[in-house]
């Protein structure tokens, strides 16, 4: 469990189409190639310590021919944001991607003060 030091908890959310390879006939959707995506994700605002994120799939679009496969996690979590990642291994052919996500942390307060030695 993570304790927050105050009551200055931020909470922020997003909506991304990681990517689209069915129209352009992308590695994911040939199935040769790259079989990982990355995107960073920068928060509006930075957290006071490293917030917790979590990540799942709003949209999907898989060949039905094929295992479905996927590996989805927040992965280089700090302050400032993350880096938003999608795996697929084998025969597995995505079309497209949608992923959600949400952090929740400790945001800076005005009382804040460091003490310099």
């Amino acid at each position: 469990m993570k304790r927050m030091r105050s009551n200055s908890v931020g909470v922020e959310q997003g909506n991304v189409e990681l990517f689209s390879d069915f129209a352009t006939g992308g590695d994911m959707w040939t199935g040769s190639g790259a079989r990982e995506r990355r995107k960073w994700i920068a928060f509006s605002e930075s957290f006071r310590s490293t917030p917790v994120v979590h990540v799942t799939l709003s949209l999907w679009d898989m060949d039905s021919d094929a295992n479905v496969r996927a590996d989805i996690v927040a992965e280089k979590v700090d302050t400032t944001g993350f880096e938003l990642v999608f795996r697929t291994w084998g025969d597995t052919r995505v079309a497209r991607v949608r992923m959600s996500w949400m952090a929740i942390g400790e945001l800076p307060n005005e009382d804040d003060f460091e003490l310099l030695l």
